[in-house]
């Protein structure tokens, strides 16, 4: 289970989804109310629109100031009421929501059931690739029979994931007399018309620089009253800079992101409290099936070719090396999709490739590379991201080139790109290989694997495989325990055969508070959703 450790001992989650922007310092405005925090960050937004970001940065955001019909508490995994006064299962397939009086949104406009299906059309009708709306894969229908009242029916029967969706991002409540049915809305506008119905409003906003939040005082939801008055996030672009800063007390609390070393150094001091647990944060390689060298979309085109050039680099990688060398074993290696401790997981890669026991193998990937007839070294595009992923992705790239060069067989050109830009050019077919990190938002092998593998899955690179989509749709729905963990197994053992993405590393959650700072979730099973709200100083 996850718990709060030393930092020497597992240090991994801050390196894990971070973000390079800009560093702010002076004046700050929570400065004067002793019983506000300041946050620092180096992870970035992308979209302040629900329906438009499924990142750990901007999902930072609007987990604070926007709130789901029901939520899974700090150090929890259970779905409890958030909006909703009540959740039933009012047919096989068919969810009833009743929502609590008087909500409110931060404007003034009242918050009904009316702006609860306009919220889960407008995501299903955008499908931004960026955003959540693949979570809501078995959502038929919503309908709003009276204003206090919702209805989702639901593809298939007997769906106990979906109260877990609700929790998630695609489940945010959006204020339909401010968001467009049709497009995703900028940033400056949907703050300038406050349609917040979380704990906080925002009160000011410079992108990726400072953010403002106070307590939102029509807040009707269960999470409670924030135990503080207020927040301050604040955004840099060096992580020894943040690192200094909350060492010298001049912010309360770093959420993302730290490099070992500066980890493992404020884990000495007594001002200081980093606190750890067992996370769910996987690193992995993505290869675009379109773009990857004999690519479908590619002038040399062979399907057989495109498999060989995969399992020969599922066969080079060294995990242990990357966890050892980089991140000094607070990753551990990965063998499949899911992360080991989650119901379900398999290592089904290990015996596939390399040594068959986890293991690189030159000659194996030769092999792999000889019986598709393709002649090496392989030229491979690989890009990676340091603004998100953290600074240490600079040296676990180095190092995956270094491996998949190994005997010639591979030529590899690496190239970062900002985040920015990062998101929009994976799902446009622009990086023939690239880099991908993955928080669960609900702690259960599905949003894995449906998030990698199913219709319209997140990851987009163009894998499509019918019998894996049945099997999800099986495990989805399947109320025997037994029958869904061995499906589950079935479906990463048939993706591990094709091998669309490479699973690297999975990782630990980790955040630093000053002493005096009490609240921090425990278990500290997963940072994706953390809510400041129980934060408060002693």
């Amino acid at each position: 289970m996850p718990r709060t450790t030393k930092a020497a001992t597992t240090l991994a989650a801050l390196l894990s989804l971070a973000a390079c922007t800009t560093d702010t310092s002076g004046a700050d405005p929570a400065a004067t109310d002793t019983k506000s925090l300041t946050i620092g960050t180096t992870d970035q937004v992308s979209s302040l629109d629900p329906a438009g970001s499924w990142d750990a940065g901007s999902g930072t955001i609007e987990t604070q100031v926007y709130a789901a019909l029901l939520s899974a508490p700090n150090g929890t995994t259970d779905p409890k009421p958030d909006l909703a006064a009540s959740i039933t299962l009012s047919a096989p397939t068919t969810y009833t929501v009743k929502l609590k009086p008087g909500l409110k949104f931060a404007n003034g406009h009242d918050l009904t059931s009316s702006d609860v299906k306009f919220s889960f059309d407008r995501q299903l009708k955008i499908a931004d690739k960026n955003g959540p709306s693949s979570l809501l894969y078995n959502l038929a229908s919503v309908a709003a029979p009276a204003p206090d009242t919702v209805e989702f029916t639901l593809k298939s029967a007997n769906d106990t994931l979906f109260p877990q969706i609700l929790t998630t991002s695609a489940g945010l409540i959006a204020d339909e007399q401010v968001f467009p049915a049709d497009k995703i809305l900028d940033d400056d506008a949907i703050v300038a018309a406050k349609p917040w119905a979380g704990p906080y409003v925002i009160g000011s906003y410079t992108k990726n620089s400072v953010v403002s939040f106070a307590v939102n005082p029509a807040y009707g939801g269960g999470l409670g009253a924030p135990k503080n008055t207020g927040v301050v996030l604040k955004y840099y672009t060096a992580a020894s800079n943040l690192k200094l800063d909350i060492q010298q007390g001049n912010i309360d609390v770093v959420y993302r992101t730290l490099t070992i070393p500066d980890l493992q150094d404020l884990g000495t001091k007594p001002e200081v409290v980093v606190h750890t647990g067992a996370g769910n944060g996987i690193r992995f390689i993505v290869f675009d099936l379109k773009t990857q060298p004999f690519g479908s979309a590619t002038p040399q085109a062979d399907p057989a070719k495109a498999l060989a050039v995969r399992q020969a680099a599922a066969s080079l990688v060294d995990r242990t090396q990357l966890a050892e060398q980089v991140y000094k074993n607070t990753f551990q290696p990965l063998y499949s999709y899911v992360p080991q401790g989650i119901t379900g997981a398999t290592e089904s890669l290990k015996p596939l490739y390399g040594d068959k026991r986890g293991g690189p193998d030159k000659a194996a990937a030769a092999s792999l590379l000889s019986a598709a007839g393709v002649t090496p070294p392989v030229a491979l595009h690989l890009q990676y991201n340091t603004d998100h992923y953290g600074s240490s992705s600079e040296d676990e790239y180095a190092l995956v080139k270094t491996q998949l060069e190994a005997g010639g067989l591979f030529k590899v050109t690496l190239q970062s790109t900002e985040w920015s830009q990062y998101g929009k050019q994976r799902v446009a077919d622009q990086y023939p290989a690239y880099q991908l990190g993955w928080y669960a938002d609900y702690l259960d092998a599905d949003n894995y694997l449906g998030s990698f593998f199913a219709d319209g899955n997140w990851v987009n690179n163009g894998y499509d495989d019918p019998a894996v989509k049945t099997l999800i749709k099986q495990e989805q729905t399947e109320t025997d325990a037994g029958r869904r963990t061995a499906t589950l197994g079935q479906i990463q053992d048939t993706a591990a055969k094709a091998v669309p993405i490479v699973p690297l590393l999975q990782g630990s959650t980790a955040i630093v508070t000053r002493a005096s700072v009490s609240g921090v979730p425990q278990p500290l099973d997963s940072a994706y959703q953390f809510r400041w709200a129980e934060l408060a100083k002693r």
